[in-house]
């Protein structure tokens, strides 16, 4: 009998505060001025818990055992969840006054360790401990899981560093932060989820293609690769004059000649500022994997915003067309520090699409666009006869207006016959043989273009950026442009 009565005395004393717990946190999110800016939640804390067994327990008991004493034990048990209501109703400005501030933009590279700036503002300005909890996407991975601090006291801002290192390339919004403190007494938790919009951009990481082509950047006396003066006439037109003995037949401005009734000679300038574009292909044909584990897309933006560094630094325009079944993105050629950046935002974000690449959208728009003179070095994948047959075609329209290089990554399946290890059953017989069939076509493919003057290469993945910044000297130093 006893029994039942201790057991039904903890049973209510539970319920009732169950209830009062829910009661107090309805009311906090619907009556509290602070829910216009944050919903908080009310929860029970560890000490609440610890409290309530050390109080309801030996009054159950007591009141059980000793029917005499119930009275007391219930006055006991009411007197303690008064205790902690008021606690509740104290700690429905625990938050008051708290904001959570992120920057607009935090950017990252990938594979590389970052931090995410916080910014607490305590307007109170008393000691106030807090948790934090950021809800990063799941390609950032981060050491801890949440963040205990204590605001100091006299201090209204605080600033926090969140570690973090994101695992893949883009664009990832960060819309929340949510936060958590205690009660005065310490029997509640109070949470609360703050606003807090932020965008998350993970660039390429071009430090691994920087140090493999370390001699190109240094730039110190006579190590790394230097805006050097060119020798030659050059072919950027500058002014009429007057023949001179010794000028060449192939300079004479006839036009000019006939109307002014004496030789007059054509005078050219070396080309101070030629136009690069590096032509990406961001079609299904770059979704496949690449040795080392990453997409062939990822290789060709890293490749290409490194020779975009290399052309910064020997004064050229550097520009950036991206397509698949239409044209992407679109960057003119400039020069300097925040138009490779304009650059750099226009790709990191970029992956490839479901669809077929049309060069002739491509050819078209290049026709139509690029007026001047340029380099344009094309990334895209030729190995699929009937798209190879399509782009060798779409090359006539702007072979002879530009300097064209396109590249293209050689996989293991691309290899001439017994130009590796013997086969060893008849399957790699064939395997080999496969590998033979595909590497002649692109042989046939690369003589095909080289008589329209556009130069096809097949470069390893490894040395992708060192090829390409090779191509683009030695096309400035024979003045192809």
């Amino acid at each position: 009998m006893a029994a039942r009565r201790t057991a039904s005395a903890t049973c209510c004393t539970t319920c009732r505060l169950n209830t009062l717990g829910t009661m107090y946190s309805n009311f906090i999110i619907a009556t509290s001025p602070f829910a216009i800016h944050y919903a908080r939640v009310i929860v029970p804390g560890h000490r609440l818990l610890i409290w309530t067994a050390l109080v309801t327990l030996p009054a159950a008991l007591l009141a059980g055992l000793l029917p005499p004493l119930f009275p007391m034990a219930l006055a006991a048990v009411i007197l303690f969840g008064a205790v902690a209501a008021l606690d509740a109703m104290l700690g429905l400005g625990a938050l008051e006054g708290i904001q959570v501030q992120l920057p607009p933009i935090v950017r990252f590279s990938k594979d590389r360790a970052g931090a995410i700036e916080i910014q607490v503002r305590n307007e109170r300005q008393k000691a106030k401990p807090l948790r934090l909890g950021l809800p990063l996407p799941r390609e950032f991975s981060s050491s801890q899981e949440d963040l205990a601090v204590v605001l100091p006291a006299k201090s209204l801002l605080s600033r926090l560093a969140w570690p973090c290192t994101p695992m893949r390339r883009g664009r990832y919004p960060l819309e929340k932060c949510h936060l958590e403190t205690g009660s005065p007494l310490g029997f509640w938790a109070v949470r609360a989820a703050a606003p807090v919009p932020c965008e998350l951009r993970v660039y390429p990481n071009l430090l691994l293609e920087r140090n493999a082509n370390a001699a190109l950047f240094l730039n110190r006396h006579s190590l790394g690769a230097h805006a050097q003066r060119q020798i030659g006439k050059g072919r950027d037109f500058e002014q009429l004059r007057d023949y001179i003995s010794g000028d060449g037949y192939e300079d004479i401005h006839w036009k000019a000649t006939a109307k002014r009734g004496h030789p007059v000679t054509k005078i050219f300038q070396i080309e101070r500022t030629q136009e690069i574009y590096v032509v990406v292909d961001a079609s299904r044909l770059s979704a496949r994997l690449a040795p080392g584990g990453v997409t062939i897309l990822e290789r060709f933006i890293t490749a290409g915003l490194v020779l975009g560094l290399a052309a910064q630094q020997q004064g050229d325009l550097f520009g950036l067309i991206t397509f698949s079944d239409r044209i992407e993105n679109f960057v003119r050629a400039k020069n300097g520090r925040s138009h490779y950046n304009l650059c750099r935002d226009a790709i990191y974000a970029l992956h490839p699409r479901a669809a077929t690449p049309d060069f002739d959208e491509l050819a078209s728009f290049i026709r139509l666009r690029l007026r001047r003179r340029a380099l344009l070095v094309v990334l895209t994948s030729l190995d699929d006869p009937v798209l190879a047959e399509s782009f060798v075609r779409d090359m006539d329209l702007i072979c002879r207006q530009h300097v064209i290089l396109v590249n293209m990554m050689q996989s293991p399946e691309m290899a001439p016959m017994f130009s590796g290890p013997a086969p060893a059953r008849l399957d790699d017989l064939y395997q080999h043989l496969s590998a033979h069939l595909l590497w002649n076509s692109l042989r046939e493919l690369e003589i095909l273009l080289q008589h329209r003057g556009v130069r096809f290469s097949l470069v390893q993945n490894e040395a992708l950026s060192a090829q390409l910044i090779t191509q683009y000297m030695t096309v400035k130093r024979r003045q192809m442009l």
